[in-house]
């Protein structure tokens, strides 16, 4: 908007004079209409709404007395009507529109208090039908929030009890609404209503069995601003439901880098059942050590072990309630957060001495419902479906001489959940449900593997009779004459190389089981 538009529009306070209140979400509503109705305000109210205002001793009058038609169609026509929206749209510094006005004798409004059908909760629900969802898209509610926000000089729109005391205490103050404040609520009343319908439209779209929408609508509630991004010289902000998973309930706020470091803990705890007990370590969204043993504390010593200098300072995740003996053994070096389904309370004590050690509980079924992911590039996003198959002990296809132990088919499928958490190209070495040595993010897979067993090597950790995942194929024989030189006796990979028979008869030659999943999982 030029400075010749801003003319035309007034900066005056706007009394509140005429209120039409219609709202799902009743929370505060009988407190916040009081104030308004003792500050002068005539009350204009709908169905239920008006039910509970009249209940809480307030005068108000019903909709359908200013249209002159009842509400209809199972309340699906109500506010549809020239005297409510002639009263929203209406110029106030437009002597046009005020003539109008009188001529048809319609009154203005000041002030729109609605907010919407619960149409994401609705569908949140198990078992929700498609008539349900269908019967729970606002109609009459959009039309006068986006007609008020519109025509925000001259009316306000309140969209959410959060405004209600910031409204109250701005009319106290001032006697009326600011200019800035009806500008600010216009601005997130069209946010809520683009919100709302990127709601329906990703939901009707799920039913067609559409995957990839032709038009990619993202609106999500800001969470938080943070500190920073990345860098210090980065602005930030995060966005979401990430509160329905997770609830960071000690220690400093997350920063950009937490969020990424536990969303790569969260990922890899998903893979795992509650039953085994396992311990991750994360560092820069790599594992750095995991462990699955008899309890969490073992798992986490097994899991230190793979790599003693890099979880300082790390996070780490635990499948089960995290139990004293196992908080312990994490208090014993400097862990930045800590994730698990639940605590003890003999745990909770121990790890609350850390004031700025953020303390997490998730929620594992939430984790799993996360199954789109968007990654921002160049002028746009990527949109994919979220790595989170799990592996089918059916497809997996033995593809040399020697099959694999039932100790050996075990590791595998450990190893195998590791390696596809771990940056690409990825080599993962385990042994009794151990990694051994990691190495990812390498541009070849021998020198990932070479890095893993470095690591193993500086560990003090045997590789003999150990196993070996990939998260990509073995473009030539050399991945596998080099793990056979380290102790491994068993490898896991995707398969699929034009050399594939070149890598089974080096695997072959050198006594090994080989597997093939069929399915990649490269993470960049």
């Amino acid at each position: 908007m030029n400075t010749t538009d801003l003319k035309t529009f007034s900066r005056a306070l706007l009394r509140v004079k005429r209120v039409l209140l219609s709202v799902t979400d009743k929370s505060g509503l009988e407190a916040f209409a009081g104030s308004l109705n003792a500050h002068g305000a005539e009350l204009v109210s709908t169905g239920g709404t008006a039910a509970r205002l009249r209940n809480a001793g307030l005068q108000v009058t019903d909709v359908s007395d200013i249209t002159g038609f009842p509400e209809c169609l199972d309340g699906r026509v109500k506010t549809l009507h020239p005297s409510v929206h002639g009263g929203i749209l209406a110029r106030k510094n437009n002597p046009a529109d005020m003539q109008t006005l009188e001529d048809m004798d319609i009154r203005p409004f000041d002030l729109i208090v609605v907010n919407l059908y619960p149409f994401r909760e609705t569908i949140s629900r198990s078992g929700c039908t498609i008539e349900e969802a269908i019967e729970n898209i606002d109609i009459g509610g959009p039309a006068m929030i986006r007609a008020a926000a519109k025509n925000f000089d001259s009316v306000c729109v309140v969209t959410s009890p959060d405004q209600y005391q910031i409204l109250t205490g701005e009319i106290e103050e001032f006697g009326g609404i600011r200019y800035k404040t009806r500008l600010a609520f216009a601005r997130e009343a069209f946010s809520r209503t683009a919100q709302y319908d990127s709601w329906i439209g990703t939901y009707l779209g799920s039913t067609t069995g559409e995957l990839l929408p032709p038009r990619l609508t993202l609106a999500l509630d800001k969470s938080g601003d943070l500190r920073y991004g990345e860098n210090p010289h980065q602005e930030a902000g995060v966005y979401g439901y990430q509160h329905e998973m997770i609830d960071c309930f000690h220690g400093k706020q997350l920063s950009y880098n937490n969020y990424l470091d536990v969303d790569a803990a969260l990922n890899m705890a998903a893979l795992f059942k509650d039953d085994d007990p396992t311990c991750i370590i994360i560092k820069h969204t790599n594992p750095c050590g995991v462990a699955t043993a008899g309890s969490l504390e073992q798992a986490w010593h097994r899991a230190f072990e793979t790599d003693k200098n890099s979880p300082f300072g790390g996070i780490v995740a635990v499948n089960k309630t995290l139990d004293i003996d196992a908080a312990r053994a994490i208090d014993s070096i400097f862990t930045e957060i800590v994730l698990a389904p639940a605590y003890s309370d003999e745990a909770l004590e121990l790890l609350r001495v850390k004031a700025n050690r953020r303390l997490i509980i998730y929620r594992k079924t939430e984790l799993l419902k996360t199954s789109w992911n968007t990654r921002g590039i160049f002028g746009g996003i990527l949109y994919q479906q979220s790595d989170l198959d799990n592996l089918d002990l059916d497809s997996l296809k033995v593809v040399t001489e020697r099959q694999p132990t039932a100790d050996e088919l075990h590791d595998l499928i450990f190893a195998w959940k590791v390696v596809r958490r771990v940056s690409s190209n990825a080599i993962v070495f385990a042994r009794n449900r151990q990694t051994l040595g990691i190495g990812g993010g390498q541009t070849s897979r021998v020198e990932s593997s070479r890095i893993a067993v470095e690591k193993a090597v500086r560990e003090q950790l045997d590789l003999e009779n150990s196993v070996i995942a990939s998260d990509a194929f073995f473009p030539f024989a050399d991945g596998i004459e080099a793990a056979a030189l380290a102790g491994a006796m068993a490898v896991i990979q995707p398969g699929g190389s034009m050399r594939d028979q070149e890598v089974i008869d080096a695997a072959n030659r050198n006594g090994m089981a080989m597997v093939f999943t069929g399915k990649r999982h490269f993470r960049h």
